[in-house]
């Protein structure tokens, strides 16, 4: 019998991800980001989203710039060293460009939030945001909660510690992840996977989620995988689809392959200053590449050459960044 979770990104998108969805994704703002699954999202239009931002950047601005997004849950948003904050994400939340809901927390609650409901927690306590204005202000409040079923009633709770009188604690939902998208260096058709470098929330996410898509650099045997077991970030009981696919994560960086592309950043800095803007970038480099090998041809493989790491260094050397 086939057990393969082996699927092409149109694939992948199409059986796991739907309408009204909570989509949380990894890597961290402009590094190992899996934008080849937020390109198929945008290709095939799911609406209605509800992201779970945390360390999040120019992918999550694309799904909000395109108008599918109507809950963001978020502790930061940039393309970190090329823009301060995601314009399209500021533009609907300053001009209402698009509507959208949105509220947020500190980032180290966040990535705590992920880390509980990796454990099945419905909440973890913290003091992080206590006596800061993530405490006093809302930007969802409980009335407009109520009109959304996957939102938690309330943004935190705030109760006196059981076991220190006296002092108070803050207790924060955790998230009802739906899908979780994940970009790894190595993963294997029973859904193992393998991260090197920096994991960040992408264990947790996995874990948590009722669906993972995990897009990979490259596609190894159940074998290779499992010959040494103690170097897998995941087991492929989380996950629900592999999608090979390298250079997976450009623009952003892949640790021991390439390097963030700052230009292709810059490019994007500029474009989505506007909507026309945007939708012309929208349209060059997701509409017009209709698969993922489109898109990396439309970049040029001597550009991405280019990108790749110097071996000892984990960069490359003399790369223009700006």
């Amino acid at each position: 019998m086939d057990n393969s979770k082996v699927m092409t990104a149109a694939e992948a998108v199409e059986k796991f991800v739907h309408d009204g969805d909570c989509i949380a994704i990894g890597g961290f703002v402009t590094n190992r980001r899996p934008y080849v699954l937020t390109r198929e999202i945008i290709r095939q239009g799911q609406k209605d989203l509800y992201l779970e931002g945390g360390p999040s950047a120019g992918d999550m601005d694309m799904l909000i710039g395109n108008g599918q997004v109507s809950i963001y849950i978020v502790s930061y948003i940039a393309n970190s060293g090329y823009s301060q904050v995601c314009r399209r994400f500021r533009a609907a939340v300053e001009k209402g460009a698009k509507k959208i809901l949105f509220d947020d927390y500190s980032l180290d609650v966040q990535t705590i939030a992920y880390h509980g409901a990796a454990l099945g927690l419905t909440y973890v306590p913290v003091k992080n945001m206590l006596g800061s204005d993530l405490v006093n202000k809302w930007g969802i409040s409980e009335e407009e909660r109520k009109k959304h079923p996957k939102l938690p009633p309330k943004k935190f709770v705030i109760q006196e510690d059981p076991f220190n009188p006296g002092s108070d604690l803050c207790l924060v939902p955790t998230p009802k992840i739906d899908v979780a998208l994940i970009h790894a260096q190595y993963a294997c058709p029973d859904g193992t996977f393998r991260i090197e470098g920096p994991g960040f929330q992408d264990l947790d996410i996995a874990m948590a989620a009722k669906h993972t898509i995990v897009s990979c650099e490259e596609l190894l045997s159940v074998e290779q995988m499992h010959r040494n077991p103690e170097l897998n970030t995941c087991v492929g009981l989380c996950v629900d689809a592999v999608v090979e696919a390298p250079r997976g994560a450009h623009p952003t960086q892949c640790f021991g392959r390439y390097d963030y592309d700052g230009q292709f950043l810059l490019e994007y800095e500029e474009a989505s200053k506007t909507e026309e803007g945007f939708q012309a970038f929208i349209k060059k480099y997701v509409t017009d590449c209709p698969t993922h090998w489109d898109y990396l041809e439309t970049i040029g493989i001597e550009h991405l050459v280019s990108l790749r790491i110097d071996k000892g260094y984990g960069w490359k050397r003399g790369l223009k960044r700006k």
